[in-house]
């Protein structure tokens, strides 16, 4: 069968529509003789059966793996430039108290930017000291809980805050250590990146006023500033867009040593993982190594020794680890107009879930793949859109890949990269619940987020009959 027409550019046609990309896929997903897909070892079609559909499924030795692999790339790369590193999971991706385990294990810390993040962190037993505090508008009572929780770090995102948190460390007795964030004008996503004099964000502060905001908060016996923060995007596939922002912020931190030290810089995050076969990130360890070269030659530069480098990966962890589980309930064939007066079929299968536990192809018009879980086929491979059952046109899980053309109700599918920002940005929309999270390993499968029942919404309504 040749390529459909209503294919996106990037889609194309497989020579099997039953393959597995290693890229997108857990590491351990495969197939076994009657082609049922196990992830983790354990096999997708029990799964199902054992915990119900939709689902959200983690392959725990992958996020452990990932966890010390970016870890110790961003080691590597910046002992080799004299420098130390401190890496922090960003928890926004995918947060429960088994993943707080097992990157802090792994040799992590965490990021955390809302008081319920700090909660699930602390309730994992993660020690204070290694947790980072974010936000642009922390409450007062979350900046209280983390000064007196013992929190390593908050980072400092305006004026106002410098006093709030100061305040805050005053009471508890503690001297809070704090790094500033900063819009630096730079914005990456995959591999382009736009670099302006200035940024109209919500985040940080401009490199303008730095100067001023350190001089202000160093004012405060309080509180130790310990460097700069900066964040320039997500998905990111190459080093240009990180070496520009060190560029500009090597400048600004050479210039506050002279109030004073400053032991840190925190490039942030946003490395990039595949969710298609279209997509390809620069391997960790190479996009490290360009960083380090990058960092290490501004500060040379300026005369200055290269400072403790922090980074927050989040997606590059957890990303690839996951897949989600949905039944096929309904299939339909729709005849699509083409110029020229011809027409095309795309095949639509709609499953039981939808934006409710991936809002991110309606949000973001992001891309996935997926693959029949249940089954393999022979059948010539078929455009086909996975569409959700909620009552809206733009609930699309997939918006397109290659699958057998017999794919019928009743299939298990499964989408790969899921692990990050699905769970985190599920909803209860159309009064839904949200799936279980199961975590995978070595042929075992156990639940680490318990799924919603119809009982738990209800149990929010004051109104509904007991």
């Amino acid at each position: 069968m040749p390529e459909s027409p209503l294919a996106p550019d990037w889609l194309r046609l497989p020579d099997d529509a039953n393959a597995l990309d290693g890229a997108v896929w857990p590491a351990s997903a495969a197939r076994d003789a009657a082609g049922i897909l196990s992830v983790g070892g354990a096999a997708t079609t029990e799964l199902a059966a054992r915990f119900g559909t939709p689902l959200y499924v983690l392959d725990e030795g992958m996020v452990r793996a990932r966890a010390v692999r970016v870890r110790e790339a961003l080691e590597t790369a910046f002992a080799e430039v004299g420098a130390a590193v401190r890496v922090y999971y960003a928890g926004k991706a995918f947060l429960s108290t088994a993943v707080a385990r097992w990157v802090t294990e792994s040799g992590l810390g965490i990021d955390v930017c809302t008081g319920g993040e700090l909660a699930v962190a602390l309730a994992a037993d993660v020690e204070a000291s290694r947790i980072g505090l974010h936000g642009n508008n922390k409450s007062l009572a979350e900046i209280d809980r983390a000064v007196g929780a013992g929190v390593g770090t908050i980072i400092i995102d305006s004026l106002q805050e410098i006093e709030r948190v100061a305040d805050a460390a005053s009471r508890h007795f503690r001297r809070q250590r704090v790094r500033l964030r900063v819009s630096t004008g730079v914005h990456a996503h995959t591999h382009d990146f736009l670099a302006t004099a200035h940024e109209d964000q919500k985040f940080g502060i401009p490199l303008a006023q730095v100067p001023g905001a350190v001089a202000f908060l160093r004012s405060f016996a309080s509180l130790e500033f310990v460097g700069l923060h900066c964040h320039i995007g997500s998905q990111i596939f190459g080093s240009e867009g990180f070496a520009e922002s060190a560029r500009r912020l090597v400048a600004v931190h050479a210039d506050l040593l002279e109030g004073g030290p400053v032991p840190e810089l925190n490039l942030g995050g946003g490395f990039g993982i595949a969710y298609t076969a279209a997509d390809d990130p620069e391997p960790i360890e190479a996009l490290a190594a360009d960083i380090a070269r990058a960092v290490a030659g501004e500060c040379a530069e300026r005369g200055i020794p290269v400072p403790t480098v922090c980074f927050e990966p989040g997606r590059w962890v957890v990303g690839n680890a996951g897949i989600t589980l949905y039944e096929v309930g309904t299939t339909k064939p729709v005849e699509v107009s083409l110029a020229g007066g011809e027409t095309a079929i795309r095949l639509y299968a709609s499953v039981d879930g939808g934006m409710s536990d991936n809002v991110r192809p309606a949000l973001y018009g992001a891309d996935y793949g997926v693959r029949i879980a249940s089954r393999t086929s022979a059948a010539p491979a078929q455009l086909v859109r996975i569409a959700g059952r909620h009552c809206e046109s733009g609930d699309i899980v997939v918006n397109a890949d290659y699958l057998p053309g017999d794919v019928r109700p009743g299939d298990l599918v499964a989408v790969p990269a899921t692990g990050a920002y699905c769970w985190s940005l599920s909803s209860n929309y159309n009064h839904s619940a949200r799936p279980a999270v199961v975590a995978v390993h070595a042929g075992t499968a156990r639940v680490i987020v318990r799924g919603e029942t119809e009982a738990d919404l209800l149990s929010r309504d004051v109104g509904a009959v007991r």
